[in-house]
């Protein structure tokens, strides 16, 4: 009887905060896919004038970002991952060459596509949830004597969905069908906000030229991979051209002269032997450095988790963490997951603001998920030049999707996901 009712109870809470998602996405929603979308077109009519060649950059980096925003609420209310393929634009691009670049990307026009759905369909999808739980205390109301406010009994005063009240009779109907509404929102707000998201994703994910965008994508992502492999290996080569190597140089130049004067000058040969020792032990913490640069070995031997707790401890900002991982990742996976996670931590460190950072880290689904959120000022995007853009090719290599919300004023938060399996 004791878990019945704790069940019911939290039953009755997830139906609670489903209604509640769902009156503030079909709110925020409708007034941003409205404005968004008058913007956008406005803007798209001033093309030919020159003008829009200018807005229309701007309006669409809007609209992405506010759909990456309900992306990343889809992933984290109810794990639905709507992938972000974006055509990049190159570095430095003019106004005209990200203009027409952003329009020539299929993504752009599904973008489009998708603030009609938001506004029309997602708009009653969303408050659905929320207005099987509201709606009925209106019957309530009315059975409990509200109806004389609008009818003496003689008329029909007030409709309650399809019941006219005309009296305590019809009045006790429109409560009955209260009660049956609410126990359909008991039953059905959450799938049904659910269904807003599933809906959203089949509006905002590729579909026509799905096999010919995923060729795409992975040409790039492997492109970009051997690119950073060489940048690694080059900047390794360079770490040890630089540090360890000239120590070792210099070292065995002074066991040389050492070896020369051991028998000469003892006491030189000591000061140099010192020297040497000294040498020796800065050579070790380069190549120390060198190693945990390229894996460290915290998360070699402690796993990704405990490499992430270890990265905040680090921070000069107040941080939490809340990681549960039920087993390890493969070693690259992991790798790039700490990497990235260790970027953003940096971006945020460097350019937020903040003095509170939160990073959340779990498995479900066979999907890796990261959140990094900060209270700081906000602002933060991905575009050329920045390095959410190379998070977002890194995660890109192992199909892995970043999401950012970042409005001005804070708070941001990043979101990576990795398709991978524990072990």
């Amino acid at each position: 009887m004791e878990k019945h009712s704790t069940d019911v109870r939290a039953r009755a809470r997830e139906a609670a905060v489903a209604g509640a998602r769902g009156l503030a996405v079909a709110v925020l929603g409708f007034a941003g896919s409205v404005a968004l979308f008058v913007l956008a077109v406005v803007s798209l009519v001033l093309v030919p004038l020159g003008v829009g060649v200018v807005t229309t950059p701007w309006v669409l980096t809007g609209v992405r970002s506010f759909a990456n925003a309900r992306r990343v609420v889809a992933a984290q209310w109810y794990g639905i991952r709507i992938p972000a393929v974006y055509r990049p634009v190159p570095a430095g691009a003019g106004p005209w060459t990200r203009c027409f670049g952003m329009l020539g990307d299929p993504a752009t026009w599904r973008d489009l596509g998708w603030l009609l759905f938001d506004m029309t369909v997602g708009f009653v999808t969303a408050l659905l949830p929320g207005a099987l739980l509201l709606y009925p205390l209106e019957g309530f109301a009315l059975a409990l004597g509200l109806w004389r406010v609008f009818t003496d009994g003689t008329h029909v005063g007030w409709w309650y969905g399809f019941v006219p009240v005309s009296g305590q009779s019809t009045a006790l109907l429109a409560g009955a069908l209260a009660a049956g509404l609410l126990a359909a929102g008991y039953h059905l707000s959450p799938p049904l906000l659910r269904l807003h998201f599933r809906l959203t994703r089949s509006v905002l994910a590729s579909g026509q030229g799905e096999l010919a965008e995923r060729v795409r994508v992975l040409t790039e992502t492997r492109r970009d991979a051997v690119d950073t492999s060489a940048a690694e290996l080059r900047r390794i080569e360079r770490d040890l051209h630089d540090g360890a190597q000239a120590r070792l140089v210099a070292m065995g130049m002074d066991l040389g002269t050492i070896e020369a004067l051991i028998d000469k000058d003892p006491a030189r040969a000591r000061e140099l032997l010192a020297q040497a020792r000294r040498s020796s032990a800065d050579a070790l913490t380069e190549l120390r450095d060198l190693v945990r640069g390229i894996h460290p070995p915290v998360l070699a031997e402690r796993g990704l988790a405990d490499a992430i707790r270890a990265l905040a401890l680090r921070l000069p900002l107040t941080s939490e963490v809340d990681a549960e991982l039920a087993g390890r990742a493969d070693a690259p996976v992991e790798s790039a997951a700490y990497f990235a996670v260790s970027e953003v931590l940096t971006n945020t460190v460097k350019h937020s603001g903040a003095d509170r950072v939160w990073v959340d880290l779990h498995h479900t689904d066979g999907m890796l998920r990261i959140a990094v959120t900060d209270n700081g000022r906000g602002g933060a995007r991905i575009g050329a030049g920045s390095g959410l853009s190379g998070i977002e090719r890194r995660l890109g290599t192992f199909d892995g999707v970043l999401a950012v919300s970042s409005p001005a004023g804070g708070p941001t938060m990043v979101t990576m996901e990795i398709p991978c399996a524990l072990s």
